[in-house]
């Protein structure tokens, strides 16, 4: 009898197991994007903020709270692309839209442009600085001039 409910609860919990993997697989790919974009801009600010500071002459230090916060960003960030691709297969045929990938989209290109201010305080070469400005001017003029551009350098 005991091992009859033993198997009952192992193919219970095996079938929640599948059940979740199932609902993740076809955000693992958006969830790996993203966190690919997120992590070379992390990395990217860490260092940019480095060397804002030694320019400034001051003592630099890493900070755990604002790591803790792109660890805070990441989790919202993975929440919101596993909730879009859930949205999809339940309005799969209602909409023609892919939710997820629009908003990975979104978060991948707040990333790179995260990384194009980080990269242009990293590097001297103008490289940096005109894909920033390319890249604002297009925005710009998709949204009619509503966007502020900032240049404060790192994230």
């Amino acid at each position: 009898m005991k091992t009859l409910i033993e198997q009952k609860c192992l193919k219970i919990a095996s079938g929640v197991v599948a059940g979740c993997a199932g609902l993740f697989a076809p955000a693992v790919p958006l969830m790996m994007a993203a966190l690919m974009f997120m992590v070379v801009d992390f990395v990217t600010g860490v260092l940019a903020d480095r060397r804002i500071a030694q320019s400034n002459e001051q003592e630099w230090h890493f900070e755990s709270r604002r790591a803790w916060c792109s660890v805070r960003k990441i989790s919202l960030v993975m929440v919101g692309i596993v909730m879009a691709s859930a949205l999809d297969g339940i309005l799969a045929g209602v909409i023609g839209v892919d939710i997820a990938k629009i908003y990975t989209g979104f978060v991948c290109g707040v990333e790179f442009w995260s990384y194009l201010e980080n990269a242009s305080v990293l590097s001297d070469k103008k490289l940096f600085r005109s894909l920033r400005s390319l890249v604002g001017d297009r925005l710009r003029k998709v949204t009619g001039d509503t966007v502020k551009i900032g240049d404060n350098g790192a994230e």
